[in-house]
């Protein structure tokens, strides 16, 4: 899975890799985020001919749960059984797929004693090039009759490098793959992009324990991990 990630390349870099089309008026911009977590706004693009940006809660929300007292989040779909649920599989036919924007990610490795916490590692790509996540969005109303955008990242079985720490990772595409992802070609044409990213275009290491913390924000939580500065 991924509870977590990080945005903290300059917006521009975003902006050449995907060709996103800004307002003159306007410039892409957004705070550096050392540890987003599920439920804060995150940058995506849900076009591939306009190719704009807008932003929407981690944490796809089903029409189906939004009249419940505590509502329900999905910020992590399996791309293996997408289209097998009626929910998810009526977004996959209505185009609703997006790009979330991201440079790394967390995951952590079950520690070997019992009881102890689980270790954080970092992963991004070499060069820290920016990236997308594979996802899906849906737009419903809440109790207060709110209009909320929300989405989840795809995950599929983990490369080589992920495999040592966790047995999911998310689905990252590239431009070429991302703007394939957001095509109105139906989904049976696109389950080949729901695969590993190479694992020898990746780099990995142990972080700071710090970042299992969500309300830390700051390079701090990218730190290596104690024994591997």
């Amino acid at each position: 899975m991924c509870g977590r990630f990080t945005i903290i390349s300059n917006p521009i870099a975003y902006q050449l890799e995907f060709d996103i089309q800004v307002d003159p008026g306007k410039r892409i911009h957004w705070d550096t985020r050392y540890n987003i977590s599920p439920g804060q706004s995150v940058p995506v693009i849900k076009d591939a001919q306009q190719r704009t940006l807008d932003m929407m809660q981690w944490g796809l929300i089903p029409n189906w749960a939004t009249g419940t007292k505590k509502i329900i989040r999905l910020i992590n779909i399996r791309s293996e059984t997408i289209a097998e649920k009626a929910f998810t599989r009526q977004l996959l036919q209505q185009g609703k797929r997006c790009l979330i924007l991201a440079d790394g990610f967390y995951e952590w490795q079950v520690a070997d004693r019992k009881n102890s916490l689980k270790a954080p590692f970092y992963f991004h790509l070499k060069g820290h090039k920016p990236f997308a996540f594979a996802g899906i969005w849906n737009a419903c109303r809440t109790s207060e009759s709110h209009l909320i955008e929300t989405c989840a990242i795809l995950t599929c079985v983990p490369n080589d490098l992920v495999s040592r720490v966790h047995d999911r990772m998310p689905v990252i595409l590239n431009r070429e793959t991302g703007m394939q992802w957001l095509t109105p070609n139906p989904f049976a044409e696109l389950i080949a992009l729901l695969t590993p990213y190479p694992a020898n275009e990746m780099v990995s290491y142990p972080v700071n324990p710090r970042v299992n913390n969500p309300a830390l924000d700051s390079e701090e939580c990218l730190l290596p991990a104690e024994g591997d500065r």
